[in-house]
């Protein structure tokens, strides 16, 4: 079929369509909750490094394993999250009781400021050096765990369904309603992106320079706003029913086709009813039976005594449809690209706690009278992606199209692909810029005893640059891959496997840099990530995670060549 046919026929159906969906009518509570929310839990954990050190007297790796942990597990809550929403509350429903665990996470969190018992008493940052400061007590340690699982509890709903969410509000039936997602991706994290930056410049300033209570108290205020947001909108919004147990239906899917499993399947081009194909009972894109996985399309095998007289199937767990098997095959096609996604998310995680160490031990004054706090950082990887993304869609993406005769310049997975090319390159950045740091300041120490020279934290600046420009193709390309690619009865757990991905980048963060600090500070040698990162060798991480980084990318460009993307009958 010829693109002009494909035009005038979608088209036609945007005549005939008479949707019920809300649209962009309902974006201005969507994007607003989402968008406030995603301000308020900001402010809570881009300094919390800084935090953990000054205020809980930790040293940096304690500090840097608690946060991996803390990452890992929050961000494996919306796997479950998902499977809730889309099997039995309902994506609405799971926002609503998430936002108020976000809301009391962050009291909480607020509290151990606030109140003396809640935190070790201050200690100076000579004394952290010289490990002479009283630790935070097995009780304090108890409340700000607790403050975390609110605000894990808070993110297992709210990542999982916020996306999935919006994209209910569009029908995707209707030329209108794909452009209006497309649209609704690249806008989602501009519009975020650009509150953050303006916002979160004050409240880690409040934190480092005026107090971390009030520094915590504002992002709390954030999240009531977000949930008033939220709810302002329940009149507008459509609602997506849950189907009841997406995992009864992968299940049947995998004991149907190994109970048919001696049966033989028909030759390309037989003729005959021969694959369970029952209409859809809703206005639902209908999948085609694909050769991929082929093992699994016995599951649709018809034999006698499976249909009762009314052609429904009586024993799902012997017969199953094709769509049912394809929607499975949506989720296995998926793994391989998410695997390769892993890597990816050890960058944003580790540059969000080490280079805050760095920072505390370079110039971070702007002028001679206004310094830098460590935190502000963040700030440049916000303000690329906010340029990055509108030049991409308004510029980039329409030279390309001409180009490569592909809509929106460049598929997913190409926008993914650079995306993992900018992570290595930020990692090694990161490396050289360590390595030069701690080569003028042990420069500086031997030429001068009493005064060490400091490299100005700007130095710091690029490789937050290039962070922003990764998340910029590789963040919002697997958003939309991971959307547009699941089913659409399980657009919540294919959303979810975003957060999934950072959970296990956590893990393996952590479990690096466990092995680091265990073995690199053997026989004489110092700790590569010591607490005083001028005797440790920092950039030797950096470069390890840009060495794991290359091979990925090699693995992910074999899966991307392989990949076919998801069809529908027309």
């Amino acid at each position: 079929m010829s693109s002009i046919q494909k035009r005038l026929l979608d088209e036609e159906s945007l005549v005939q369509s008479k949707s019920n969906k809300p649209g962009w009518k309902a974006m201005p509570y969507i994007l607003g909750n989402e968008s406030v929310e995603k301000l308020a839990k900001l402010g809570i954990q881009v300094n919390f490094m800084v935090y953990l050190m000054r205020v809980y007297n930790m040293d940096q790796v304690y500090a840097a394993n608690i946060l991996n942990t803390m990452n890992a597990f929050s961000n494996f809550l919306p796997l479950i999250g998902a499977f809730i929403a889309d099997a039995y509350l309902g994506k609405f429903m799971t926002i609503a009781i998430a936002s108020f665990a976000n809301l009391a996470g962050m009291a909480i969190v607020m509290l151990t400021a606030w109140v003396p018992q809640f935190h070790p008493s201050p200690c100076s940052l000579q004394q952290q050096q010289l490990g002479s400061c009283n630790g935070p007590t097995n009780f304090q340690l108890g409340i700000l765990f607790f403050g975390f699982f609110g605000l894990a509890i808070g993110t297992g709903g709210i990542s999982s369904c916020s996306i999935p969410f919006a994209i209910d509000q569009f029908d995707l039936t209707t030329i209108e309603g794909r452009q209006g997602t497309r649209s609704f991706y690249n806008m989602y994290y501009v519009i975020q992106t650009v509150l953050l930056l303006i916002n979160v410049t004050l409240v880690v300033k409040i934190q480092d320079s005026f107090s971390w209570a009030l520094g915590f108290a504002l992002p709390t205020f954030f999240m009531f706003v977000a949930i008033v947001f939220y709810f302002a909108g329940t009149k507008v919004y459509a609602y997506v029913e849950p189907e009841g147990s997406i995992l009864s239906r992968i299940t049947q899917v995998f004991v149907a086709a190994r109970r048919k499993r001696h049966l033989r399947l028909p030759a390309t081009g037989e003729t005959g009813r021969v694959f369970y194909d029952p209409p859809l009972e809703k206005m639902e894109p209908k999948l085609p039976l694909t050769k991929e996985f082929r093992c699994l399309n016995k599951a649709a095998l018809m034999v006698e005594n499976e249909l009762n007289d009314d052609e429904s199937n009586n024993d799902p767990w012997r017969l199953c449809s094709i769509q049912q098997i394809e929607e499975l095959k949506c989720l296995l096609k998926i793994m391989p690209i998410w695997l390769t996604g892993i890597i990816t998310y050890i960058p944003t995680g580790q540059l969000a706690i080490f280079p805050m160490s760095q920072a505390m031990k370079m110039d971070k004054h702007l002028t001679k009278n206004f310094e830098i706090p460590p935190g502000w950082l963040i700030i440049l990887t916000m303000l690329t992606i906010a340029i990055i993304i509108p030049i991409y869609e308004k510029v980039i993406s329409p030279i390309l199209t001409k180009v490569t005769k592909q809509e929106g310049g460049l598929t997913t997975l190409q926008r993914i692909g650079i995306g993992h090319f900018f992570a290595i390159v930020t990692m090694v950045i990161a490396g050289f810029v360590e390595h030069q740091r701690r080569v003028v300041s042990s420069t500086s120490l031997r030429e001068s005893i009493n005064e060490t020279k400091q490299m100005s934290i700007i130095w710091l600046a690029p490789q937050f640059i290039f962070l922003g420009i990764n998340q910029a193709f590789s963040i919002v390309g697997q958003t939309e891959f991971f959307n547009k690619e699941s089913p659409d009865k399980m657009r919540s757990i294919g959303n979810s496997l975003l957060s999934l991905q950072t959970s296990v980048a956590s893990n393996i963060s952590t479990f690096i840099v466990n092995i680091i600090h265990n073995f690199s500070g053997k026989q004489g040698q110092p700790d590569w990530l010591d607490s005083d990162v001028n005797k440790g060798r920092l950039e030797y991480f950096y470069f390890i995670v840009a060495g794991l980084g290359l091979f990925n990318f090699l693995f992910f460009m074999s899966c991307a060549r392989v990949y076919r993307y998801k069809t529908f009958v027309k």
